[in-house]
């Protein structure tokens, strides 16, 4: 059975802006997730300076530890558009300079997370645009193992750098 779980008194939660019905626990036999409709992040590659990573908050789940920009779905947002606005909102990564490489989905069943792996076209500058990064860095593909890694962004890196460095 799966179910929504309100939000927690004082649990940590995005601090700004709008609560979105996307922002919400859900629950399962298989965990816990982040996004009542699924959510998704980009893996942004720049084939100079390598892939676009964000140092989570302390008070996300996980927090401190680094993975992809990304986020909470909105109801009836498709993953890709989905993950682009969170990149957009959290690390000011333009669209218009990137291109659609491949999608990666993760499905308990009751939840997914889609990675959407981007090639940069037009180099830019990612910025911090809200409270849920501590930083942002480009990271060499070789090195992005060597960060203390999000679980669930580590458990994919494998054959998520197998896809990029082959597409």
């Amino acid at each position: 059975m799966t179910k929504i779980l309100p939000p927690v008194p004082g649990e940590p939660r995005r601090p700004l802006g709008p609560r979105d019905p996307g922002d919400a626990w859900v629950e399962g036999e298989r965990g816990k997730f982040w996004g009542r409709f699924g959510a998704a992040g980009v893996l942004v590659h720049d084939l100079s300076r390598g892939i676009l990573l964000q140092h989570r908050a302390t008070w996300s789940d996980h927090g401190g530890t680094w993975g992809l920009p990304g986020g909470a779905l909105h109801e009836g947002e498709d993953a890709v558009s989905g993950a682009l606005r969170e990149a957009q909102e959290e690390a000011a990564v333009p669209p218009d300079h990137l291109h659609l490489l491949f999608t990666s989905i993760y499905d308990v069943g009751y939840w997914t997370y889609t990675t959407v792996a981007l090639r940069v076209l037009r180099p830019f500058e990612a910025a911090i645009t809200d409270p849920e990064s501590i930083e942002l860095s480009w990271i060499p593909v070789q090195e992005v193992e060597q960060k203390s890694l999000h679980p669930g962004f580590a458990s994919s890196w494998p054959e998520l750098r197998r896809r990029l460095t082959s597409a």
